[in-house]
């Protein structure tokens, strides 16, 4: 097998075949003023994503990362409206060009895109995309095909290390038929060898990071290890663990999760990654005997839950600390040179060959090679929607639009919630008033999906001129940037107009269940652990957090389901999909006087004038749990002050209106006026409490990791 670095010309500039007269080159500024671009779609190990030459995409970190979120459609939790699969397995890219490095023929660039929520990491490797990285090039014309087999160099942006991947060309053209079988790949393909050359150290610089290869924490021996991924590796029968133990169930141990993540925190800091906290490195791996000498059972976290099977680069570090004396995981004594080893995982195995140089304390790992499969799936034109660029020139649109008659057009106000719920007839109930006093009609637009975030995302770039309004509540403006990175500031992307009203959150029960008060209720979830539900508005929501520190405070086992939004999450509850849920009293009203729901306490300091005998959940003897639900009106930031002055004075004139305060009433909610001002010291006091929350409590929703 020979590698060759003289590179031919470009796919762009030679002349069609059979094969590639449907590659799609068209320039760049032609493609992005279209958004349209190439792309190929390949699965690549146990991961599917698409595959783009680095300029294909725009140019900027920025642009790039707007383009690649449109591409996999990461705004949705099922990513219907991209590449995507709803799942963190099919939401990577890989981004490729002639490589930079001296030695190297192509350059490889990771990103993980977000499940939900707009983000890309390209902090992370995959080395199962890294798989189709060479296939792809060879027929993007990057690298000339030998007859037989071709290697190629790949430079690993992400992480600088290198590797080596070798691909089956018979007759100097890649093949992807033949018997080669990965656990988790239906069939066999052609075989993909990847040889990692020097990923040792690849991210903190040194192989045992703390400089030693068995560190105690909290009376725990484990092993810092940085080897194509900085890991944390535990004994699981330190743990008290069989490690043979299902996903699921480790899953479900939420005190040993909160250990290991305790564990974690303190590892990364002694391996030089700072606060890990925030980050999804080092990853945890616990490790158990093997079938034999020369495998070892592997359950590897992504950080904070259980892997259903294993990544790659997680792979080859455990194998390398099992090749090597002295860690948690070593195996037998192994002399120099090649040791083929096997990590065991839930879904199968990963063989891996490691190259051993020097015995004992003085073995080093020179290479680990093992055999990933890839498959092209489609190629051809992508469409990527306009609503994940922003609008260009904000300033310049706000100096222009400042001189202009406010209103000049319709006024659209976004919720960030679907229709029918309580966000929504709030809304609506509001836009019915403000139309006639603004002069100008006023409608409501739902852009429900990623826990508020689209509608976060959507206003936060609209143009700054008052024309564009979000209606914000305590999950997009408080709890969820709490809980999570986003890619909107609640204070610093938002112009306040005013507060809109208050509404107490409620725990409810479906009315068949067999309880009447908190305590029969923390009872019967016990005594039948894993059976029964609670059901929220999306992760971020005050539904959401409100239930895990009831489970938190409690000590019960209660899984949660997830809508989008409170409308379709109350409707399962009282359907009984869901048997419990903390909605507000807005929300819950109407389920409440039908009879087909049951409150047992309100989630708040004092109990309610309107529902006296409803204790508070501190005098059921559960503490600490205190959400009052708010809803805000916002603009763009930048907004002109005169136009957010003359908002606020038309919400207020709105909000002393005896009809709408008699319908909130009626509804569940209290009226409640603001100035600009005043809601700002909110969202200031708010962002403060609640991250003070997740930090006391460790909640925090789990950041999309590379698989």
């Amino acid at each position: 097998m020979k590698r060759r670095r003289e590179h031919q010309q470009p796919a762009t500039h030679r002349k069609p075949d059979a094969d590639t007269d449907h590659r799609l080159l068209p320039a760049r500024r032609h493609a992005m003023l279209n958004r349209k671009i190439p792309c190929v779609l390949m699965r690549a190990g146990t991961s599917r994503g698409p595959f783009f030459l680095r300029e294909w995409l725009p140019e900027g970190d920025e642009a790039r990362d707007q383009a690649l979120i449109g591409a996999i459609g990461a705004s949705d939790p099922l990513q219907l409206d991209g590449l995507g699969g709803g799942s963190t397995l099919n939401s990577k890219v890989a981004i490729v060009s002639r490589s930079s490095q001296p030695g190297c023929d192509l350059d490889y660039l990771f990103a993980q895109v977000g499940v939900g929520h707009q983000s890309v990491d390209t902090r992370p490797n995959c080395g199962n995309m890294l798989s189709g990285v060479a296939p792809f090039a060879i027929e993007q014309g990057l690298i000339p095909a030998q007859d037989g087999h071709t290697t190629a160099r790949i430079y690993n942006v992400n992480t600088g290390a290198r590797i080596d991947v070798t691909v089956c060309t018979p007759g100097g053209r890649v093949t992807y038929e033949g018997d080669a079988r990965i656990d988790g790949v239906a069939g066999t393909a052609a075989p993909i060898l990847l040889n990692f050359l020097d990923a040792w150290g690849a991210i903190t610089g040194q192989l045992f990071p703390t400089g030693q290869r068995i560190d105690v924490i909290d009376g725990l021996e484990l092993t810092c290890i940085d080897a194509a991924m900085p890991l944390m590796i535990l004994r699981a029968s330190d743990l008290g663990l069989t490690g043979r133990e299902r996903p699921a169930e480790l899953d479900a141990d939420t005190a040993l999760l909160a250990r290991i993540e305790a564990l974690r925190l303190v590892a990364g800091a002694r391996m030089g990654l700072g606060d890990v906290s925030g980050s999804v490195i080092p990853k945890p791996v616990l490790v158990s005997a093997g079938d034999g000498p020369l495998s070892i059972t592997s359950r590897y976290f992504t950080p904070r839950r259980c892997h259903a099977s294993h990544a790659v680069t997680g792979a080859i570090g455990v194998a390398t600390a099992f090749a090597l004396p002295g860690t948690v995981a070593s195996g037998m004594a192994r002399t120099a040179g090649k040791h083929p080893l096997t990590v065991l995982h839930p879904a199968g195995q990963i063989d891996i060959e490691v190259e051993l140089q020097g015995e004992g304390q003085d073995a080093t790992i020179e290479r680990a090679a093992l055999v990933r499969t890839a498959r092209k799936i489609m190629q051809g034109e992508l469409h990527l929607p306009g609503y994940v660029f922003p609008r260009s020139s904000p300033d310049l649109a706000a100096s222009l639009d400042a001189a202009l008659p406010f209103p000049g057009k319709d006024i659209q106000i976004i919720v960030p919630t679907s229709a029918g719920g309580g966000n929504d007839t709030m809304a609506r109930t509001l836009t019915r008033k403000l139309g006639p006093v603004l002069g100008q009609s006023v409608t409501v637009d739902n852009r429900a999906g990623a826990n508020g975030s689209i509608a976060s995302e959507y206003v936060a770039a609209a143009q700054p001129d008052g024309h564009t309004l979000m209606f914000g509540y305590i999950a997009t403006h408080g709890i969820n940037p709490a809980l999570q990175a986003l890619r909107y500031d609640p204070v610093a992307d938002f112009a306040p107009i005013g507060l809109v009203g208050h509404s107490p959150t409620l725990l409810v029960v479906h009315a068949d269940l067999p309880v009447h008060s908190v305590a029969e209720l923390v009872k019967l979830i016990r005594s039948q652990p894993g059976r029964f539900s609670y059901a929220s508005a999306g992760e971020g929501t005050a539904p959401h957090l409100a239930a895990e520190l009831f489970r938190l405070r409690t000590g019960i086992t209660l899984p949660g389901l997830a809508h989008a939004g409170a409308a379709p999450a109350i409707a399962d509850t009282a359907r009984g999909n869901a048997q419990l849920m903390f909605p507000s009293l807005f929300t819950a009203q109407p389920y409440l006087r039908s009879g087909k729901l049951r409150a047992l306490a309100v989630a708040g300091p004092a109990r309610l004038a309107s529902l006296p005998d409803l204790p508070t959940l501190a005098e059921a003897g559960v503490a600490g749990i205190e959400l009052t639900q708010w809803y805000a009106l916002f603009a763009p930031a930048r907004t002109p002050a005169p136009v957010v002055a003359q908002l606020n004075s038309a919400l207020n004139t709105v909000l002393q209106d005896p009809e709408i305060i008699a319908r909130f009433d009626a509804d569940g909610a209290q009226v409640q006026t603001s100035t600009p001002e005043e809601l700002h010291r909110l969202l200031l006091a708010e962002r403060l409490k609640w991250r003070q929350v997740v930090q006391q409590t460790g909640l925090r929703m789990e950041p999309q990791a590379a698989e």
